[in-house]
């Protein structure tokens, strides 16, 4: 029976490993992914090395070998390597599809947020310690990392915009990502590898919302009731279909079509936080609904592995649009503040990512004295 990961791929859909630890990179467990399964990509970000370096002694090494430099360049340096060894990994892919796949994603530090130059300075340095053409420096969505994100892809640094939650942000996310472009072309600067995408965030949507219909529940008239149970678990896949469908309305128009004429290839729109964070959920919730072409998905192993066991693709992703944008409407009818649950889960979302950034430098801290010698 053919291996329905590698089924996504022909579907259009490239999946991501939304994963990193160093063993993997070198017991040939991760090559094996490549090879069997198709994995075309990975992405890290703090909780995923927090949870790599707090729970095995495969960085300990390195600890050691640090010396007295602060945690944050001590980390630094470990993502560094690994982001190195996963790029490397995913070199041939990346050469063999032209740059259309085969990236690894490294993130700035969750704390410039909110800092535009900082990020800008930090995404410069990332993209040079790495010095692989196959990775992509992350950035928040946020409105300060807009202008970062416009100023460092017209520097040409592959960028992955993360935390994005909104589509009127996904929106300004394009338009930054064509204002660089455009920049680069009047310079006569090439635009033809340009590579990156935009993370739209999925199950953490529905996990606030479904919250907010509890609370309605509780004490709503009958008629609110079947309402209010009808949209449960729908609203995260009914805003990331209608964020494709604004992927597919902007990259299906003119303003593409002339940098495509010069080799550019478009802003794939990519899933993330797609594992299923309620049990009453099907496990491969999300990856079902969310195959279209031209999409990334990320996935974590557990929901690879689901996949790979019991995954049905088809494309899914224009399903219901007019039912999507009815649903999301009954929102404001039914109590329920979308736009102020959009702006709650983006800053929760940086705020969850700094408390692992800041976690992991307690734990690098601690490590260094278990580490050094007596």
């Amino acid at each position: 029976m053919p291996n329905p990961l590698t089924r996504l791929h022909d579907l259009g859909q490239s999946i991501w490993l939304d994963y990193i630890r160093r063993d993997m990179l070198l017991d040939g467990s991760q090559a094996r992914l490549i090879r069997e399964d198709g994995l075309a990509g990975q992405t890290s970000n703090p909780t995923i090395f927090q949870k790599a370096i707090a729970e095995s002694d495969l960085y300990d090494q390195d600890i050691r070998a640090a010396g007295s430099r602060s945690p944050g360049a001590v980390f630094e340096s470990i993502a560094v390597t690994d982001i190195r060894m996963a790029a490397d990994l995913f070199r041939p892919l990346y050469d063999r599809t032209g740059g259309d796949d085969g990236f690894v994603s490294i993130e700035v530090e969750p704390d410039l947020a909110w800092d535009t130059d900082g990020s800008i300075e930090a995404a410069r340095r990332l993209w040079k310690a790495v010095g692989r053409p196959n990775v992509m420096v992350k950035i928040p969505g946020t409105a300060e990392g807009l202008p970062a994100i416009r100023e460092c892809l017209a520097e040409g640094i592959n960028i992955n915009i993360t935390l994005l939650f909104s589509v009127e942000r996904y929106h300004e996310v394009m338009d930054a990502w064509f204002e660089a472009l455009e920049r680069r072309a009047d310079r006569d600067e090439p635009i033809d590898r340009i590579a990156s995408v935009a993370s739209f965030f999925v199950s953490r949507v529905d996990t606030k919302v479904d919250q907010r219909i509890a609370e309605r529940l509780a004490r709503a008239s009958d008629d609110d009731r079947g309402k209010l149970e009808s949209i449960e678990g729908k609203i995260g896949i009914d805003n990331a279909r209608l964020a494709y469908e604004a992927y597919e309305r902007r990259f299906g128009g003119a303003r593409f079509a002339a940098l495509a004429e010069r080799g550019a290839r478009p802003q794939r729109p990519l899933w993330a936080s797609t594992s299923t964070k309620n049990p009453e959920y099907p496990d491969v919730y999300y990856a079902e609904a969310l195959i279209g072409p031209g999409t990334v998905n990320t996935l974590p192993p557990e929901t690879i592995e689901a996949y790979r066991d019991h995954g049905d693709p088809a494309v899914r992703i224009r399903d219901d649009l007019d039912g999507a944008r009815r649903r999301l409407e009954s929102l404001g009818e039914l109590g329920i503040d979308f736009p102020t649950i959009l702006e709650e889960l983006e800053k929760e979302g940086v705020e969850k990512f700094a408390d692992s950034y800041h976690g992991l430098l307690e734990t690098l801290e601690e490590k260094r004295k278990q580490v050094q010698p007596a």
